[in-house]
């Protein structure tokens, strides 16, 4: 087995019939794949990704709301062709909710619609076999990922919202890729998914989880990186205003604010100062316009004294 590089060794203990195709090639594979999705990643990013790839290792990609830790999901999905399957954490989930439950309606119809037959034992027991079956099987994300036959990007977003009971049903799940379920018995994976879990760092994730994973974090881009990111989403912007905007940004950034500004909130307000067909950024055109960077008060006040002690410098 220490002969087989990571891909096969998983391949052979899952039983899968094939080793899955590797997505890329290389690193620069990776940005350049990833940039025609218009997601322009760093190095950094680039080599996770293809590490991910080649090690079949789930990404734990950590980092302010709002730096891109969703979309990289969605860019490597749309890249390599596979199929994007989202699990939304949030406090409160549960199993049901996150692996399978079972159609109770539709089994109550179908044991109503059984009670003609006979109400013995051995009645009951052809009936039980009958609704336990994958028929009457509702599967959420982890156990749709796992079962699907084409290739698959598993996001699981926000993954800190959880409790750490449902934390350790993930990690069960991403260790064997294997769900075993009372009435069927052990489901286990047609293939092996690619996994992106996203973290807001809004508590501390178990080690044991983070063992399991390659480890990404994402902070807000430098202003070259920033400015790029504007002129290849928002479309009509110029580069000396994308510029202006990414140094105005980071300016803000600089300053003691409940909320930082994050790169969506960059790129709409990009989109507002070309839909007011401004081509550069004077003191006013930021202060009125800063309710749809900033959302607080508090900071929108504190940004538009700023702004006004140390204006925009031009292009």
């Amino acid at each position: 087995m220490s002969s087989l590089d990571p891909r096969e060794e998983l391949a052979h203990r899952l039983g899968l019939a094939s080793v899955p195709a590797v997505n890329f090639t290389s690193p620069a594979e990776v940005r350049e794949r990833l940039a025609v999705q218009d997601y322009l990643s760093d190095d950094t990013i680039a080599s996770t990704t293809f590490l991910a790839d080649r090690l079949a290792k789930p990404v734990l990609v950590e980092g302010p709301a709002g730096t891109g830790k969703t979309s990289l999901a969605r860019a490597v999905a749309d890249a390599t062709g596979a199929r994007l399957v989202r699990l939304q954490c949030y406090e409160g989930l549960d199993e049901s909710k996150a692996l399978y439950e079972w159609n109770y309606r539709k089994q109550l119809l179908r044991i109503q619609a059984g009670r003609g037959d006979g109400d013995g034992p051995e009645e009951w027991e052809r009936l039980e076999g009958d609704i336990f079956s994958g028929d009457f099987l509702l599967t959420r994300p982890l156990l749709e990922a796992i079962t699907a036959d084409e290739p698959i990007v598993l996001l699981i977003d926000e993954v800190d919202r959880v409790e750490l009971e449902t934390e350790a049903l993930l990690l069960e799940i991403l260790s064997e890729y294997q769900v075993s379920i009372p009435e069927l018995g052990t489901v286990r994976a047609r293939q092996i998914p690619l996994v992106f879990l996203t973290s807001n760092s809004t508590r501390e994730l178990s080690e044991a989880l983070k063992r399991r994973c390659l480890y990404l974090y994402i902070g807000y881009p430098d202003v070259a990186r920033e400015r790029a990111i504007i002129e290849a989403r928002v479309p009509g912007v110029r580069t000396a205003l994308a510029q202006q905007i990414a140094e105005v940004v980071r300016s803000l950034r600089q300053l003691d604010l409940k909320k930082a500004p994050s790169v969506s909130e960059t790129l709409d307000w990009a989109r507002t100062l070309v839909v007011l067909g401004r081509e550069e950024i004077g003191v006013e055109d930021a202060v009125e316009t800063l309710s749809v960077l900033l959302k607080y008060q508090s900071d929108i006040e504190r940004a538009t004294t700023a702004l006004r002690e140390r204006p925009p410098s031009s292009a």
